[in-house]
């Protein structure tokens, strides 16, 4: 009974994120109500304060979920890296960046971004700030990574570049949900190319 239980709570909270994630995308996060996304999701209202307060911890678990699957996707992609150091960091990143989109548009990004700015104490704050380093920290492990197999220089502090690599990539992305014409193409363009002279630097 116990793992019906938890089963049939997972599928619940399955729903209401999808839910969520489907209204505040068609809808606009503002303008969706937490009983429309009761309603979609085919629970009680009670049900989904259950799971989450308000709005702002539907989000940040919409960005969990949507952080969590590219970190999936990183770890594999580190363990078999491709063969030119470029290459795997590029592959990496796009891996984020690709992935953006699934579940977030940029309205919604730029609500997260914007609550975890505003309030960098709350539940929110710190949650979205742990995921941050979690990408930073996996883009670091891929540097370590090439490193010990002899495709970046030995004596490179790894995990400097791969905060440098990330915080460059932090900040496109906030360009990128900031800009509502430029596309995820042109974004992967453009970090390509100013992560070329680094990437120049530190090749073996």
């Amino acid at each position: 009974m116990t793992g019906l239980r938890a089963k049939q709570k997972a599928d619940r909270d399955h729903r209401i994120l999808k839910a969520a994630s489907h209204l505040f995308r068609e809808e606009g996060y503002d303008r969706t109500k937490i009983e429309t996304i009761a309603a979609e999701a085919e629970v009680a209202i009670g049900t989904v304060y259950n799971y989450y307060r308000n709005k702002g911890d539907l989000l940040v678990a919409i960005v969990s979920m949507e952080v969590n699957e590219v970190l999936a996707a990183g770890a594999k992609l580190i363990d078999h890296p491709p063969a030119e150091a470029s290459a795997a960091v590029n592959a990496l990143i796009g891996i984020y960046l690709d992935h953006s989109l699934v579940y977030l548009n940029k309205e919604m990004w730029r609500h997260a971004m914007a609550i975890s700015t505003s309030q960098p104490e709350s539940p929110f704050g710190r949650r979205y700030r742990d995921l941050d380093n979690r990408l930073a920290e996996q883009l670091c492990e891929l540097i370590k990574r090439l490193q010990r197999s002899g495709r970046v220089k030995v004596g490179i502090d790894a995990t400097a570049v791969g905060e440098m690599i990330f915080n460059n990539m932090n900040m496109m992305f906030t360009t990128f949900v900031k800009t509502e014409d430029m596309s995820l193409s042109a974004l992967n363009d453009a970090i390509a190319r100013q992560l070329r002279p680094l990437m120049d630097a530190i090749r073996s």
